[in-house]
């Protein structure tokens, strides 16, 4: 087992790879060189980024590249998969939230200024696209932050180039795409967080080829106005989601699914993620309140969860 660790898009980063191949190797060296590539196109904190030139320029028609056009294509499907609640167009709001550096430049113990209510963030079919010469003119005042989307996409996109030396896992701040199990079909072992104790683990699930996401409100949260903020934004109130979860840990069959629901759930909170997880058979969820209590899906069980840290509050459904 060969593996990277480093730093992109503001998340602690990390790829494994079983396989005892040189080229394997080499190519694994290279990840990091993607995610500085891809972080080039779609970070909101890089002025000369595609999207932040893209964000400049809203109301005028720009012509994207491949990469950006291929995320912009997947972030409309989960849009409309999600029914809106999992939108690109939430910048405005973050900013009106407070998040408006990178999220290691913002202490929980800053007060930011209080700003105007929030709004319905509106949806992408309000952007102007050209498929056949991948142009974009979004609405003016329009702005775009991709998010979890992109750590999703360039996980799975990662994955997809070292599968071919060999079973590979990347982690993308929590976004974590697997292409299979590992040599002699042993599955991966992975730590869920907990969420009051980030350096402690909550407990363990092991998965084959699948997505593992992990959104919550535990880490990325600043005082604005002597209130607490998270960057969860509801698209429906263009404010940070008023959820009674702590974090929501999805496994799927991909990551993107994961990723996807892993924020609805968040936004839509216990009772009615609940109960739209119900509805979701493909779909294995762990769910920490605020008030210290755990929720499993009753098909977690495949997964061999094992609870590490004991908490009395406890259930399935």
């Amino acid at each position: 087992m060969i593996n990277a660790q480093f730093r992109a898009m503001g998340c602690q980063m990390s790829a494994f790879l079983d396989s005892s191949s040189s080229k394997g190797e080499e190519l694994l060296l290279r990840v990091p060189e993607w995610f500085e590539e891809w972080e080039q196109v779609f970070s909101r904190f890089r002025p000369d980024s595609e999207l932040s030139q893209l964000n400049q320029q809203s109301g005028t028609l720009q012509t994207v590249s491949n990469t950006f056009w291929d995320v912009l294509e997947l972030a409309i499907s989960i849009e409309k998969s999600s029914h809106g609640l999992v939108t690109p167009l939430v910048l405005p709001a973050l900013e009106m939230a407070g998040y408006t550096v990178s999220f290691e430049q913002i202490s929980v113990e800053t007060t930011l200024p209080s700003q105007l209510p929030g709004s319905p963030t509106g949806i992408l079919d309000n952007v102007l696209l050209n498929p056949e010469t991948r142009q974009v003119r979004l609405p003016f005042g329009s702005r775009l932050d991709f998010g979890g989307i992109a750590k999703g996409w360039a996980a799975q996109k990662a994955v997809d180039q070292l599968s071919s030396y060999g079973p590979a896992l990347v982690n993308a701040g929590g976004d974590i795409a697997i292409s299979n199990l590992q040599e002699q079909d042993f599955a991966w072992v992975i730590g869920v967080i907990n969420p009051f104790q980030p350096e402690l683990d909550l407990g363990s699930i092991e998965v084959g080829r699948s997505g593992v996401a992990t959104s919550g409100r535990d880490f990325r949260q600043w005082k604005q106005d002597g209130i607490l903020r998270h960057h969860i934004i509801d698209p429906r109130t263009g404010l940070p989601a008023e959820t009674d979860l702590l974090s929501a840990t999805i496994i799927a069959p991909d990551v993107i699914e994961a990723e996807m629901a892993a924020k609805i759930v968040m936004i839509l909170g216990s009772q009615t993620g609940i109960e739209w997880l119900s509805t979701q058979q493909n779909l294995s969820a762990i769910l920490v309140l605020a008030d210290g209590q755990v929720l499993e899906t009753v098909n977690i069980e495949k997964y061999n969860w094992k609870v590490l840290f004991n908490n009395k509050d406890q259930g399935v459904f």
